[in-house]
């Protein structure tokens, strides 16, 4: 491979975010036909050295080199102009446009027929295997379907370098499936692939050579054939680690209590469809299914977002009381907390600070609301949550947009356990997140049970839902169809209810 031409190299790549350097040092190539997988902790540098790569920001000091020659990209544009696309983990879609015109952004004619361009994004989406209609707005779209939907736009603008930050976080196995295909049919048309992803095995899958970064470094560069999880995680970490996955105690749960939530038969449209489960306290009960089983919408009607059906739409209780929330702030004042699977559009004020966002999450309380605004005491419960969920507070006075994926969720969680709920609803809690950081937010999930609080955690990745859940429930099609023990489920257990 190396007897060949880099399509992209960066030299001695730094940047620097307010005296901190974010990378530093990077030395960095590409090959055409190749995929190669970036690694690292959230914090590492990864997106940091792609979002340079892809004129998103610029490089404090540096060259980057597109086919031998210097490249100084000032915008997104310039590097789709080289032929370099980036498809972000945080989607950077237009709500507001339909899928053909979100995929069609950047190179629309001067007259262009509305249906021609559905038609040529039908028979885009089509080809890859995705099943999203182009005439819907991507605002009424999931994560998963918005994530398709950046990836058909990468294709359509026929770049010779496209750079995938966590394509696979919101998709299920099948769909997975059907990228990695995709990936490899772009790799025999030579195109070049920067691939991050924080499912090791599915770098170690796909990728021909793995960098790793470790605090803004380059650690190694070797083939992924050469490679194990284990060794990927060590030279991430700069350690051994045991169990990158904490899960229930040698004790086994908290004996189960009272029975603080129950849902009856919930309906809401052709998604929810007489979904029922209760919940104790003192206990995880982890929900996996498909995207589509209505296992987010259920966490979203309970907690206000969306409304069941007015006429038989079921009954949801609180501690044997029938409740039905017009708003969020309803559910927060009776103890619900729900951790959103969409950080960035729900989970946090990404213009304000680590302490503004904590304190905001206080001041939505009952108890925490004050019309006088108190710095010493929004300091006092930032200190505490930076110390418990061990958030890099090295800059905290960064705005939380430029903090890394990791501890952007860190925040979210910190934004709603600091209104002390009794009820926590965690949906997708790792998305995102690096082998470093997911044992602290389970060890978390633990933690809250430990204290009596009811924990529902909704998640696709199934080692996690085992590790940390008491009860397991599958939903499929709108409705719980199995539930198991956490002694007896097992992930093939688990993927046959969820798909037969």
């Amino acid at each position: 491979m190396n007897r060949r031409r880099a399509v992209l190299q960066v030299v001695g790549g730094n940047k620097i975010y307010g005296g901190v350097h974010a990378i530093e040092g990077i030395d960095f190539d590409l090959f055409p036909g190749e995929v190669h997988a970036l690694a690292g902790e959230n914090g590492a540098g990864k997106s940091t050295l792609c979002k340079a790569i892809a004129g998103a920001i610029r490089l404090t000091s540096g060259d980057i080199l597109v086919d031998g020659k210097r490249v100084d990209f000032e915008q997104p544009r310039d590097a789709l102009a080289a032929g370099i696309c980036m498809v972000y983990q945080e989607t950077s879609l237009v709500p507001t446009m339909t899928v053909a015109q979100n995929i069609e952004l950047g190179n629309e004619k001067l007259l262009t027929r509305f249906r021609t361009l559905n038609i040529r994004a039908q028979q885009l989406l089509q080809s890859l295997n995705f099943q999203v209609d182009p005439t819907t707005p991507v605002a009424l779209l999931g994560t998963a379907k918005k994530q398709m939907v950046e990836i058909a736009r990468a294709i359509h603008n026929n770049a010779r370098i496209i750079i995938f930050d966590e394509p696979t976080a919101s998709l299920t196995p099948e769909e997975i499936v059907h990228f990695f295909r995709l990936v490899r049919n772009l790799r025999t048309r030579g195109v070049a692939i920067i691939y991050i992803s924080h499912a090791l095995e599915e770098s170690l899958q796909i990728a021909n050579r793995i960098t790793v970064l470790r605090d803004g470094r380059s650690v190694i560069t070797a083939p992924a054939s050469t490679l194990s999880r284990d060794a990927l995680v060590q030279h991430m970490i700069g350690r051994p680690i045991v169990q990158a996955i904490c899960g229930r105690n040698s004790k086994g749960a908290s004996p189960r209590r009272k029975k603080v939530l129950t849902v009856e038969n919930v309906t809401m449209g052709m998604v929810v469809k007489n979904m029922s489960f209760s919940v104790y306290a003192g206990e995880v009960v982890g929900i996996a299914g498909l995207i589509g089983s209505g296992r987010t919408e259920i966490a979203r009607i309970i907690f206000g977002v969306l409304k069941r059906n007015l006429v038989n739409g079921g009954i949801i209780r609180l501690r044997g009381r029938p409740i039905r929330y017009r708003v969020p702030r309803q559910a927060i004042d009776d103890g619900i907390a729900y951790i959103t699977e969409d950080r960035k559009a729900d989970g946090f004020f990404e213009t304000m600070t680590v302490d503004d966002n904590v304190y905001i999450g206080k001041l939505a309380t009952k108890r925490g609301f004050t019309h006088l605004l108190s710095h010493a005491r929004r300091s006092k419960l930032a200190n505490y949550w930076i110390e418990r969920l061990k958030i890099n507070a090295l800059q905290r006075k960064a705005r939380i947009i430029e903090l890394s994926g990791g501890n952007q969720q860190k925040v979210a969680l910190a934004k709603s356990l600091v209104q002390d709920p009794s009820i926590v609803i965690f949906d997708e809690p790792t998305r995102g997140v690096d082998v470093g950081t997911i044992p602290h937010i389970n060890e978390e999930i633990r933690r809250l049970a430990e204290q009596g609080k009811a924990v529902v955690v909704i998640s696709s990745y199934l080692p996690e839902i085992l590790a940390v859940s008491d009860r397991i429930l599958v939903a499929r099609a709108g409705q719980i169809v199995a539930e198991f023990n956490a002694e007896e489920a097992t992930q093939d257990k688990i993927l046959y209810a969820a798909v037969h």
